[in-house]
């Protein structure tokens, strides 16, 4: 690179980047057309996930796409976990089936560490816990770009573990959650962030 590359024009337009970063929304399921989502789009935003940084090359991020007829697997996970919780009581499965057919798409967020050959972690929790949120996030920044909104779901069924075990994300692997999403039924909305001034610390010669 040249003593003179600081000063050379970006290869892509960082205002619009910033704005694509700031464009982003977490909406719910009830925010959300029933409509479904071209295929090229999901495969899209799975590449964009794929690019996300991790120490040592680790890549712990998968993920398990849930879509059309597809979401009827999603409702047996669901449903499996909801039997688990009170075993014996008869579960009603209409709640399960709602809430798996609720959005048009769910994408199953895991992290499955890599492993040294005597079986312990290459790299710490932490560290591939870090690394599937970043792949979560480029996923969500381009399903926001494509015009899609969504949101990531972590706790209650989205995490249980009958719902884990049924996706092969037993430990050391983790489900993080799912992300949800399809169109936008309701006004996209502005966004609202306090000033970075007050978030940073600054040190300067």
């Amino acid at each position: 690179m040249s003593q003179d590359a600081p000063n050379e024009p970006p290869v892509f337009d960082p205002d619009m980047l910033l704005a694509t970063l700031a464009h982003r929304r977490s909406l719910g399921l009830s925010r959300l057309k029933p409509d479904p989502v071209y295929r090229h789009l999901i495969e899209r935003m799975l590449e964009a996930a794929n690019w996300a940084p991790s120490h040592e090359d680790t890549e712990p991020w998968r993920f398990t796409v849930f879509s059309g007829e597809g979401r009827n697997a999603l409702f047996e996970l669901f449903l499996e976990a909801q039997r688990s919780n009170d075993p014996g009581k008869e579960i009603d499965p209409e709640g399960a089936r709602k809430r798996a057919f609720a959005a048009p798409v769910w994408i199953s967020l895991g992290m499955v560490p890599k492993l040294n050959e005597d079986g312990t972690l290459l790299m710490t929790v932490e560290e591939e816990l870090m690394a599937a949120a970043c792949a979560v996030q480029n996923l969500h920044l381009m399903a926001s770009a494509s015009g899609l909104a969504g949101m990531w779901h972590s706790k209650g069924l989205s995490i249980h573990p009958a719902v884990a075990k049924g996706l092969g994300l037993e430990p050391p692997a983790r489900l993080l959650g799912f992300f949800f999403c399809g169109w936008p039924l309701t006004p996209w909305g502005e966004g609202e962030r306090g000033p970075i001034s007050q978030k940073v610390t600054w040190f300067e010669a």
